[in-house]
This record gives C-alpha cells, sequence and structure tokens, in this order.
C-alpha cells in the first residue's frame, strides 16, 4: 500500500487556538493546585495535542463526506512532521487516514487533499474529546497503555523555509560533522529578523519538547514584540507559557548576577574582580583613570570579603568604593558612582536565585530601556555572565552515532549594541558552550558588526544568514564568502536584490569544490 505523505501539512485557520480548551481540559487533570518553587506545572505541547486530536477524529467510525472536508480554510502554517513521525507511527497514520476514506476517490498526491483531512480529523477528534466524559475515558485508556520511551538525542534539522525550485531548506545543528551550531543574522528594518527569529524558535521547539532532550531559549526581545500580550498567541507555538516572561521593569529579575566564591581561591576573586570593573565601565562607556579602575576592583574584593565569598549587590560594591574614596571625595559623584547608582536604583536583580535559566525558556523583555543606554547593556551583560557560570558546571553534551545533544540557545535581537565593547562573557559563552550544548544566536542590522578589533563573531559562526542590508561593506563579503571578481559581484548583487523575507547563506559545497555559486537563496517560512 502506498503510504499517505505525512509532510508539508498544513493547519487549518485558527487549530492551534481551537486545541486550547482541550489543552487547559487535560492540564487541569494533570496539575495540582499548587506547587512548590522547585517542581514544574505540567504543559502540554501543540505535537502531543494535535496527534490526540488526530487519534481521537480518527477512532469516530461515521461516514466521511468530501462536502463536509473541502470548505476547510487553511493557513500557511505547517503542522510539524514530528506529529506523525513520534514512535515511527507514519504508517500506523497512513494505513488509518486511507481506512477511513477507502470510500472516496482521493489523490493523495496532492498536499492541499492531505492538509483537509488531516485538520478535519483533528477538528472531529477535539468535538470528541470535548464532550461528555470521554477525554476521561481516553485518558484512563493511555495510562493502561504503559511507559513509552522518550527516543533517542532529536535530530535538529531545522525547515526555515525554500530554496529557489521548492526545494526544502534546512539547517543541520546538531550532526556530527557540525563543527558548531552558532547562528549570525544580518538584516535591516523591515527585513524579515524577526519573523526568521520565531520560525527557528518554533522549529527547534516542535523538534524536541517531546524527547528526553528539549532544546531551551532565553530571547533578549528588545522590540517587545515577543512579549506583547496582543502576540501571546505565539506562545503556543513555542511551547511556553505566559510565566516564561520577565519583565526587570515590573518586578526584578529573579536570580542574582554575581558569582558564587564560596569554596574558590582569593586569585579566582582577583581575576573576576577585574573584569567586573571593567564591566560596569564598558556598559556606559565611562571614562576612568586607572586609579578608579583599581580601586572599583578593590571594592569588588572587598566586597567579597564582606559576604564572606557569597553573591555582591551592586550596593556593597558601592559602599565598598566608597570606603576607599578620601573622605572628602565619598559625597562627589563620578563616572563609576553613576553607573552604580543606575543600577541600584532600577533594581534589575534579585538577590539570590528563583529560577532554572536553562531547564526553561524565558522571553526577558528589553524595549522598556534605551536600546543602547546602560541599563539594557548591563541587563544583557550579566545575564549572559550567569549563564556563563551555571555552564562551567554542566557535564559535556551526549553524543550518539548521528548527534549530539543540543541544551539551550541564547538568542540576543539587536546585537549590535553588545558587539561594541570587548564583551568577555559573550567571547566565553562561545567557548564553553561547543562542549556542552549551548549556542547563541545573534540577530543585528549589518553585518559589519559582526567583526570588530574585540572579536571575529564569522569565524566562529556554523550559519551566517544575510538578509537585506542597507550598506554593503565589500571587505565583508570578501571575508565572509571568501570571494572576489564575479563572483563577489554576483554575491553583492543578490544581497541588494533581497525581498523581505529573503535571505541568501554560504553553499558550503560550491566553496569546498571551488564551482558554482557560492550561495544559495532562501525564501522564509512564514511565521504568523
Amino acid at each position: 500500500m502506498e503510504e499517505v505523505a505525512l509532510h508539508n501539512i498544513r493547519q487549518s485557520e485558527g487549530l492551534i487556538d481551537s486545541l486550547l480548551p482541550l489543552k487547559h481540559k487535560i492540564e487541569q487533570k494533570l496539575n495540582l493546585l499548587e506547587y512548590r518553587k522547585d517542581t514544574k506545572h505540567i504543559s502540554l505541547n501543540n505535537n502531543l495535542l494535535q496527534r490526540l486530536a488526530l487519534a481521537a477524529g480518527l477512532s469516530q467510525n461515521h461516514k466521511r463526506s468530501w462536502s463536509d472536508i473541502e470548505s476547510l480554510s487553511m493557513d500557511s502554517l505547517r503542522i510539524h512532521e514530528t506529529t506523525f513521525t513520534k514512535f515511527n507511527l507514519q504508517l500506523m497514520w497512513s494505513s488509518l487516514i486511507k481506512y477511513r476514506y477507502n470510500h472516496i476517490e482521493i489523490d493523495w498526491s496532492v498536499a492541499a487533499n492531505r492538509s483537509r483531512i488531516i485538520n478535519y480529523e483533528m477538528l472531529q477528534g477535539l468535538k470528541y474529546l470535548m464532550e461528555d466524559d470521554n477525554l476521561e475515558n481516553w485518558l484512563n485508556i493511555t495510562a493502561k497503555s504503559g511507559n513509552a520511551t522518550f527516543g533517542a538525542i532529536p535530530f535538529l534539522d531545522l525547515n526555515i523555509g525554500m530554496y529557489e525550485g521548492d526545494i526544502n531548506a534546512t539547517l543541520n545543528l546538531n550532526g556530527r560533522q557540525i563543527p558548531n551550531t552558532q547562528i549570525l543574522i544580518a538584516g535591516s528594518t523591515g527585513s524579515g529578523k524577526s519573523n526568521l527569529l520565531a520560525v527557528l524558535m518554533r522549529e527547534m521547539r516542535s523538534l524536541t519538547v517531546e524527547t528526553a532532550y528539549p532544546v531551551n531559549f532565553l530571547f533578549f526581545d528588545y522590540k517587545g514584540e515577543f512579549s506583547d500580550p496582543a502576540n501571546r498567541s505565539w506562545f503556543n507555538h513555542f511551547e511556553i507559557s505566559d510565566d516564561a516572561i520577565l519583565d526587570p521593569i515590573r518586578e526584578p529579575l529573579p536570580f542574582s548576577p554575581f558569582k558564587n566564591f564560596e569554596g574558590k581561591t582569593q586569585n579566582e576573586i582577583n581575576l573576576y574582580a577585574t573584569e567586573l570593573a571593567n564591566a560596569i565601565c564598558a556598559i556606559d562607556n565611562a571614562r576612568m583613570s586607572a586609579n578608579m579602575s583599581n580601586r572599583l576592583a578593590e571594592a569588588v574584593i572587598a566586597g567579597y570579603k564582606k559576604t564572606k565569598n557569597k553573591p555582591l549587590s551592586f550596593q556593597i560594591i558601592l559602599d565598598e568604593y566608597n570606603n576607599l574614596q578620601n573622605e572628602k571625595d565619598r559625597t562627589k559623584d563620578d563616572s563609576i558612582k553613576s553607573v552604580l547608582k543606575q543600577l541600584i536604583r532600577n533594581n534589575l536583580f534579585s538577590n539570590e536565585d528563583n529560577i532554572d535559566l536553562i531547564n526553561s525558556s524565558f522571553i526577558v523583555k528589553m524595549d522598556g530601556y534605551p536600546k543602547d543606554g546602560p541599563l539594557a547593556k548591563a541587563i544583557v551583560y550579566f545575564i549572559i555572565s550567569k549563564l556563563n557560570t551555571i555552564y562551567e558546571k554542566l557535564p559535556k553534551q551526549e553524543v550518539s552515532e548521528e548527534c549530539v545533544q543540543i541544551r539551550h540557545f541564547t538568542i540576543i535581537d539587536e546585537a549590535h549594541y553588545m558587539l561594541d565593547f570587548d564583551n568577555k562573557p559573550l567571547r566565553d559563552l562561545i567557548a564553553v558552550g561547543r562542549n556542552k550544548g549551548l549556542s547563541i544566536i545573534l540577530a543585528t542590522q549589518n553585518m559589519d558588526s559582526y567583526k570588530s578589533k574585540y572579536f571575529d563573531f564569522y569565524a566562529n559562526a556554523q550559519y551566517p544568514l544575510i538578509m537585506k542590508q542597507q550598506s554593503i561593506t565589500d571587505g565583508v563579503i570578501k571575508d565572509l564568502f571568501g570571494v572576489s571578481g564575479n563572483d563577489f559581484q554576483e554575491i553583492k548583487e543578490a544581497i541588494s536584490g533581497l525581498a523581505l523575507g529573503e535571505l541568501i547563506i554560504k553553499d558550503a559545497t560550491a566553496i569546498a569544490l571551488g564551482m558554482g555559486k557560492k550561495f544559495k537563496k532562501i525564501k522564509v517560512n512564514r511565521f504568523m
């Protein structure tokens, strides 16, 4: 029997929203009224809901009518293939679908026909499960069926769009042959960066949330799009809930930004003090003398003596800084005190850790701060520094014959604000993350931002994705693609001609062979 192809299946309009009542009904049955802070509320993912609704729909033995199905209005969003491939059940789904429609002449090669039928069955299943005690009966049957394995490390081949010629464009993030998973995105305002970021986040979550190896993310939302209440429906596609939003204007971020040095050597504290002193000045471009720099580092060291090597606070640093000054200077502000007082006044961080930044996904709401101001820089800088502290304690990523484990992505939109100074935590994150299953996605307006006197991010990125640019620097194109002459002109013209939602990516095969186009163009899938 020829299988029904279960890829490129579109969602019917509003499918995810239609499934929300079922999601809430199941979660009410599974969750307690209250949890301790170290336990998690159970949240069902979209793939599981769609699979449950499809199974319930196909279990109904009424005779199908094509007239009921063909009127379904379809969206451009796709149902993720893992909905059908979970537990290798695609042949079973194909058989059930064909069995239910054996009395109707269906051209199964037409994707629109397959999409409408599958969505119809899901909606019928949803209707059935929401009636009477049907859901209770289904859950009881499931509970008696035994435990299922989570399976192996998922293959993260992210479907982000289409190459020319309607060929699927994918990014292989964790194949054994891939040296790293870092993604750089460069595109001017209106180029489609936000849509691309949303597609990447949806793909990495959809492929992994039903496995023992979920990929979580921490997203710095400079524009406020992803944390806008009007866009909360997006969360369903990222498999997160409302408590994923961290808004430091409303309440302090629920963790301390400072390292704990209990049981550590004094030399480690001394090195950290110098790094922290440089950071506090860099985030506000503060000018300081050598004496001020030394005094700030000494204040950090003195602060750790005061806390007995437990994490500091900005108030402790300021107090110790004042104590190290001459008495006549203690009432005067300088550039160091100005930065510290801003950080204290805005109360950005808590004094203790109350969330797990790695094993959950979060969106940090950043639009309440000037993008190039010290507070926005401090939030990103100190959170990345905190991530590094966590990363250092993690075991190495797990490895299978085909894949390596990916744990977490740090995603920074408007990243150029964090690249114009010597950002050691960001460099450390790239270095530490290589063998821990941790990575970054940086999005900025112009590809020039990724190469500075401090660090060459292009040289460390597996996937530079170039979208429409306001200006194109010849040297960056030559360095990035390793081209000159006609190849260079062709790439430059391709970037200039990119439309909304299009990008170019290096063609590693063509570059290695020294023949053909050195790039490919991709039309990115539409997120919503």
